[in-house]
């Protein structure tokens, strides 16, 4: 069994400037790590790299509903 990895280096998007409603993103050893910014207590989930590739690419070529 191996020790987890604090998420180091949470932000959150420039784009979403002052909102409250966002994620911030932090770096976990081989992928990333995701929790709410506005209820930062309530802990994080995590990605493999190749699933966080693979979400990014969705959310770059649109392939999900507004």
């Amino acid at each position: 069994m191996t020790a987890r990895q604090a998420p180091e280096g949470w932000r959150k998007s420039t784009r979403s400037s002052t909102q409250t409603n966002c994620v911030e993103v932090g770096r976990v050893r081989g992928g990333a790590a995701v929790r709410d910014s506005k209820d930062r207590a309530a802990g994080y989930f995590t990605a493999t790299a190749g699933q966080w590739r693979s979400f990014l690419d969705a959310v770059k070529s649109d392939r999900f509903e507004r």
